[in-house]
């Protein structure tokens, strides 16, 4: 799978970009604040439909226009023509000129995992971030699962608005009650089932990053201990104090333990960022093993991050993406570029939102 075109209005400080990629190493060279990450967060988008800066769409927006436009051909056993825009009266997403209904007739055009300092806070943040990060790998995996989440999204947000009540419709809530029970145990065994299967894939990439300085286990800690219904029923006396559902996957965490610690509380900054990596080599491992390509790799600037001896541990991804016929797209300044990827990649220059192709060296 790769990305074979990709064409931009008015998104971020690309007024206009139309450019070509063939399979390989892009090497997107430039200055800070010229455009290298945008390109990545277009990719991005395509893939998963949102930013992984963690902004709106408004945002997305060139300074003085009305919407933006993403457009891409994405080449796998067939290829496949993406349209997308954007403004605040008006979305489209189109695929092989037919408007998409379903989100899930979509998703897969396009599989890509970022690497980028936001990923910081799948370590640091709040436990919501390393649900979502379960739940894109199982949205990217298994058809039915994003449906799921959005029926038990629904069925939540609908709960908690009766709890908010103060004279709540008791048969109403335990309809609720029901729906949430039986879509959160649907929720529960697909994430306890890929545990055992991303858990060692993160524990050897951090292994060859770290060069074995600690040992990573990746815990799942669901906040429903035994029987959903059970405890979602003693919680109930709790719940009209709170005026929110207490108990449930919309709960759960995934702790990150290095020698048996926790990581946020007691990682350095740099076991932190190896740890970040270590989760993002972990995804598309498990992505490469269960699809049977790599996804497209998107790295911005994560290299320069990292030094000469942690990123030794990330070539051999990029090794094996290379041999597969793969795709990988990487921001660098000229002075940080890793020279030890070698001269067999394209090189881009960006600047102040214009992608031209780097004469050869």
């Amino acid at each position: 799978m790769h990305l074979a075109q990709l064409r931009l209005r008015d998104f971020r400080n690309y007024q206009r970009l139309d450019a070509s990629f063939g399979p390989g190493f892009q090497l997107l060279l430039g200055a800070n604040a010229q455009g290298k990450t945008n390109v990545l967060e277009a990719i991005y988008l395509l893939a998963t439909l949102r930013s992984f800066r963690g902004v709106g769409s408004a945002q997305l927006v060139h300074h003085g226009a009305k919407g933006y436009f993403v457009g891409a051909s994405v080449v796998s056993q067939t290829t496949h023509e993406v349209k997308m825009y954007w403004s605040a009266t008006e979305r489209k997403l189109s695929l092989d000129s037919q408007p998409v209904r379903r989100l899930t007739d979509y998703l897969g055009t396009l599989r890509a995992v970022v690497f980028c300092t936001e990923d910081l806070q799948l370590v640091k943040g709040t436990a919501r971030t390393r649900r979502r990060f379960l739940d894109l790998l199982l949205a990217q995996t298994q058809p039915n699962y994003l449906p799921l989440l959005q029926r038990y999204a629904l069925a939540l947000r609908s709960r908690n608005s009766l709890l908010k009540q103060r004279s709540p419709d008791e048969a109403l809530l335990d309809s609720f009650s029901q729906e949430l029970v039986s879509l959160g145990n649907q929720l529960l065994a697909a994430r306890r089932e890929l545990l055992p299967r991303i858990s060692p894939l993160a524990r050897l990439a951090y292994r060859r990053i770290s060069h074995d300085a600690e040992e990573l286990r990746l815990e799942y800690q669901p906040s429903v201990k035994a029987d959903f219904a059970v405890e979602l029923a003693r919680a109930r006396d709790r719940e009209r104090v709170y005026r929110s559902t207490l108990v449930g996957p919309h709960r759960d965490e995934l702790a990150l333990l290095l020698n048996e610690r926790s990581a946020a509380q007691f990682g350095s900054e740099g076991q932190k960022r190896t740890l970040a990596v270590a989760l993002k080599m972990a995804q598309a491992e498990y992505l490469t093993g269960i699809l049977g390509s790599p996804p497209v790799l998107l790295i911005d600037d994560v290299m320069g991050e990292l030094d000469a001896k942690r990123r030794a541990g990330l070539l051999p991804l990029l090794e094996r993406a290379h041999l597969a016929r793969g795709q990988v797209f990487m921001t660098c300044t000229e002075e940080n570029w890793p020279r030890e990827l070698g001269r067999d990649l394209h090189r881009w220059e960006i600047k102040s939102g214009t992608l031209t192709a780097a004469k050869a060296a």
